[in-house]
This record gives C-alpha cells, structure tokens and sequence, in this order.
C-alpha cells in the first residue's frame, strides 16, 4: 500500500507541476495579449490622428487648387484682355499712320498762301 500511495503522491506532484507549468504559460501569454492590446490601441489613436490631419490637409489642398484655378482663369481673362488692347493699338497706330500720310499729302498739294 506504501507503494501505492509514493505512486499517488508522484502522481499529485507532477500533476501539481503540470497545472503551474499551464498557469505559467498562461500569464506569459496574458502579459503578450495585454501588450498586444496596448499597442493596438496606440495604433487605433496613431490612425484616428492621422486620419484628421489627413481629412485638414484635403480640405486645404481644395481649398487652395480652388484658389490657383481662380488665378489660373483671372490670368488667361486678363491676357485675353490685354492682346485685345494691344490688338487694338496696333489697329489704331496703322489707322494714324495712313491719316498722318494722307493729310500729309494733301498738305503737300495745297499751295502755301504767302
């Protein structure tokens, strides 16, 4: 019966090893999963942070495109303007310059009264 309870009380021993073995593992895989968690969260708030700098900084970049287009079109109206101007200068020196020739031809026909 002495062998039967050394047998017995090996198997308790082991037994007892066994369960502290797996509670052990158990913490160290609760310490990773707690770590995990962490690290996680951090993620979620890294991502949530630059997703709003993210979101600010579209709404600026559309903001000043709008504001470069409105530049861009102010531009071709005003140089669309100003070859007009220039157009018209040109029309109106070539338009002087035959009237200055014409009235200076008449002028040279006309006798001079002295």
């Amino acid at each position: 019966m002495s062998q039967q309870g050394a047998a017995l009380q090996t198997y308790n021993n082991e037994l007892v090893k066994c369960i502290e073995d797996l509670c052990s593992k158990r913490e160290e895989l609760n310490r990773q999963i707690l770590q995990e968690e962490e690290e996680k969260n951090k993620l979620q708030n890294d991502i949530r942070v630059l997703s709003e700098r993210l979101a600010r900084l579209n709404q600026e970049l559309a903001r000043k495109m709008a504001a470069r287009n409105d530049f861009d079109r102010t531009i071709a109206e005003t140089q669309a303007a100003y070859m007009k101007i220039l157009e018209s200068s040109q029309t109106l020196l070539n338009v002087l310059k035959r009237e200055a020739g014409s009235l200076g031809k008449a002028d040279m026909t006309q006798p001079r009264d002295s």
